[in-house]
């Protein structure tokens, strides 16, 4: 088998030296591509040998002189190997083998072992015309790995006259091209255009293709990924053993933040980008054969060999310019290849240059001072090391994601990494557990860290069932989904961290008023669905198309809790049209820096609210109360604001149907007499409805608790000068702030300022009013009916126990813990379930 084995070898490497037109030889399984590439690879030279043979020839290394007589002494101690062991797959590992790969591997068989110990030899001929399919797929196909692939080519190894032309350009191209493509994970990363370059040396394009296969998801696994993360693992391992190896000068590395700089250029690039080529490539030899294990060996040596120097150094800058000197003198003299200038050497050289080192001496101390290290070991420091590297990452995504929300958010640096953590834990379920969750098929690593991690309507409602402080028992999840519609701007049925803690801080944090304003936008389009209001079709037509009503500007609903910076731009040229003179140039520069501030929604920015709309708010502010101990203080209450604000509608109706009233606030003209009516005889409709009567409870939720007092409330506001004047009354309200409207003005501005309102007396439990407007019955709700958040805010105050209960503090920590602890037992019982579906 050995023989047989030599011989197949031997076919091998004679099939690779000769011009593919000039070889008869039977296909091998190094053969390249196996006769099934597409035409335009097939036709390259490097589909067939390597780029070092193209370019240096076949020049006989006799003629080289002793350097020759080395090389071929090589040559001749592998044949022996061959004979005695076998060759390829079958060849036997003995410390001869290591022996003479420590030697240095002859040029003409470097290709073949390293496609051998790296066991892509295996892959390749597992898999014929793999390549070849590949590069006729991804031939023409864009994407971001192309246009970085692109980008780099000409940087990977310009020195080396292989990668002067298209030739070795076009081959490097497709190889990289064809990875990205397999495993669009990695697809590609900055260093594997230097490593591939080099493989593309010495092999086909096919082989250099399996090799890289065999780096980048065996050898150095996670190596060439968005975050490094298998380099920052080894680069931890080289921390600890330099605390076990190089007690003395680990502390002194440690300072001058050295090793992290010099671990991820020479583990990602094997020493390629820092040594000179024909240095670094025995180390590629050693690393092909034994692992990481040898990189590591390595670079232990050379921190030992310039201790003395890094011990004196005083910066990073020093330190680096140390081990740069020293890296750049690191010389092969075996070499036959024609000397390849090194261009970090031109940048770091000096008046005294260090004395040049020989990379086989330096091989040679790495495993005499450093043999004690074993694969198994590292692999054990490997998993150690990962945990803290993952660790180290989310900690780092998770203060980004946390420093890349407003600060006005109200929760505190803590409070907003718990929240993280269980957000996260939401969007993780659903990668292990989700199917075909929105979530689970959608996640892209490369986005940046805030839009990684999404939740759907579901797991936001499991969530909101959790942490809010608005428990509505069985409502819960309609509230919830509300409040998912409202977060949900770009709609596409996901949000991240961001919009999910300021729709957790809108209950959570801020005055009365605050809190109000997030329950209000809860019940007006988009979080209220049709299907929950059969007027939601019509409140939108009202929202987008009244543009009287609401002054000039339109406040956008689709922007969570808070105005959108449009409608900063949309205000300022209505009112630049409106001055007598253009503004000037600093009058704009004034303007963009109010654009750049974060604009304040003022109360009179809200919509209003009809009449179906303030049914489902009544209805949730009936559930919120369910369990809380003033429970029936709080039924009270709401019932006498739901009743008052009821009338407060009706009232203010008959004002918005007076001809003439301005467009802006329904006062009527200057010398118009007032109508005294609509005030002047409120009591009629403001008796309590008799016991038993099905009209006692607004939407099924309310009831009409505090008749007499609310009779009185509507008095006052159509008493004062003129009995109800309404211009009186107007000008009352405008001389008010919007956080210091009373009872009395809100009452009033309602009366008078409602717009496009008709009547609907069935809810308020009453007869009609005026003989114009007739009775609805059987529940029929009244699309003309509106209500504005001041009078509801201002209600809402005339009530402490209201009051109290909105300005009540929840710690939403208590919270978190318990949906932690929630968390934890899913987890554990998903996978108790998993391990007895296996077994």
């Amino acid at each position: 088998p050995g023989l047989g084995s030599s011989l197949t070898g031997c076919c091998v490497f004679q099939r690779s030296a000769a011009p593919p037109e000039a070889s008869d030889q039977p296909a091998s399984p190094s053969t390249p591509l196996g006769g099934c590439q597409s035409s335009s690879a097939q036709e390259a030279p490097t589909a067939s040998q390597g780029l070092l043979k193209l370019f240096q020839g076949n020049s006989p290394v006799e003629d080289l002189g002793a350097k020759g007589a080395k090389e071929k002494m090589k040559e001749e101690s592998w044949n022996i190997h061959f004979f005695e062991y076998g060759r390829g797959v079958c060849m036997y590992r003995t410390a001869r083998t290591r022996e003479l790969v420590l030697k240095g591997i002859p040029e003409s068989l470097r290709g073949e072992l390293w496609l051998l110990f790296s066991g892509a030899w295996n892959e390749m001929v597992t898999h014929p015309g793999y390549y070849a399919e590949l590069v006729e797929k991804s031939t023409g196909k864009y994407s971001l790995a192309t246009e970085e692939i692109e980008r780099d080519l000409h940087r990977s190894m310009p020195e080396h006259p292989a990668f002067q032309n298209e030739l070795g350009i076009a081959a490097l191209r497709r190889v990289l091209t064809a990875y990205a493509f397999r495993n669009p994970t990695i697809g590609y990363c900055q260093a594997m255009n230097i490593v591939t370059s080099v493989l593309l040396l010495y092999g086909s394009e096919e082989e250099a293709f399996w090799l890289l296969v065999a780096l980048c998801e065996r050898m150095l696994p996670d190596y060439y990924n968005t975050r490094v993360v298998g380099a920052l693992v080894d680069q931890g391992i080289f921390e600890e053993l330099t605390r076990d190896f190089l007690p003395q000068l680990s502390e002194k590395m440690q300072d001058l933040g050295v090793i992290s700089s010099i671990s991820l250029s020479w583990f990602l690039t094997l020493f390629l980008s820092v040594m000179p080529f024909e240095s670094a490539v025995v180390i590629v030899d050693c690393f092909f054969y034994e692992g990481i294990k040898v990189i590591l060996q390595v670079a232990l040596a050379i921190l030992d060999a310039n201790m003395e120097q890094l011990l004196g150094c005083s910066d990073e800058g020093e330190a680096m310019t140390v081990l740069g000197r020293y890296l750049d003198n690191v010389v092969n003299k075996q070499s036959v290849s024609p000397p390849i200038p090194h261009l970090h050497a031109l940048l770091t050289s000096g008046d005294d240059p260090p004395t040049e080192v020989d990379i086989f001496d330096l091989l040679k101390v790495s495993y005499e001072k450093f043999s004690s290290l074993r694969a198994e070991d590292i692999e054990q420091m490997r998993f150690k090391q990962r945990l803290k590297v993952i660790q180290s990452l989310e900690d780092t995504a998770k203060r980004s994601v946390v420093r890349a929300i407003p600060g006005d958010i109200g929760f505190s640096i803590e409070e907003l990494e718990d929240l993280y953590v269980v957000f996260k834990a939401k969007h993780l379920a659903s990668q292990y557990w989700g199917g075909s969750r929105p979530t689970a098929v959608r996640r892209d690593p490369s986005l940046p860290y805030l839009e990684q991690y999404r939740i759907d309507a579901s797991q936001f409602r499991e969530l909101f069932a959790s942490l809010t402080p608005w428990a509505c028992g069985a409502h819960t999840p309609v509230l919830a989904g509300r409040m998912f519609r409202l977060l949900d701007e770009n709609k596409d049925s996901l949000i991240n961290f961001k919009e999910f803690v300021t729709g957790m801080s809108g209950m959570y944090h801020g005055d009365l008023t605050e809190k109000l304003k997030a329950l209000y936008k809860l019940h007006l389009p988009p979080a209220l669905s049709p299907e929950e209001a059969e007027s939601a079709l019509e409140a939108t037509h009202y929202f987008t198309e009244d543009s009287s009503s609401e002054g000039e500007h339109r406040w956008p609903l689709c922007c969570g809790l808070r105005p959108c910076r449009g409608a900063v731009v949309l205000w300022g040229p209505q009112r630049w049209e409106k001055g007598t003179s253009p503004p000037d140039y600093r009058h704009y520069l004034r303007m963009w820096a109010k654009e750049k501030e974060v604009q304040k929604e003022t109360i009179k920015d809200l919509p209003k609210m009809n009449q179906e709309q303030f049914i489902e708010l009544c209805k949730t502010l009936y559930n919120m109360f369910s369990e809380d101990p003033m429970e029936q203080d709080l039924y009270h209450a709401i019932a006498t604001v739901a009743s008052l604000l009821l009338r407060i509608g009706e009232v203010g109706k008959k004002f918005s149907a007076q001809p003439g009233r301005k467009p802006r606030d329904g006062a009527p003209e200057e010398g118009e007499p007032p109508a005294p009516d609509p005030v002047q005889d409120p009591a009629p409709e403001l008796q309590p409805p008799a016991a038993g009567d099905p009209q006692a409870k607004a939407g099924g939720d309310t009831h009409l608790g505090k008749a007499p007092h609310e009779s009185q409330v509507v008095g006052d506001g159509g008493g004062g000068e003129g009995r109800g004047s309404p211009s009186q009354l107007l000008s009352d309200d405008e001389t008010k702030d919007d956080m210091s409207m009373s009872s009395y003005s809100v009452v009033s501005t309602g009366s008078l300022q409602c717009e496009d309102l008709a009547d609907d007396t069935v809810l308020v439990g009453a007869e009609a009013r005026s003989p114009p407007a007739p009775t609805r019955c059987g529940g029929t709700v009244d699309t003309d009916w509106c209500i504005s958040f001041e009078q509801i805010l201002a209600s809402i105050l005339t009530e402490s126990v209201l009051v109290n209960f909105f300005e009540k503090r929840v710690d939403i920590g208590l919270k978190i813990k318990d949906q932690k602890k929630v968390e934890r037992q899913f987890s554990t019982s998903s996978d108790l379930e998993q391990s007895g579906v296996s077994g």
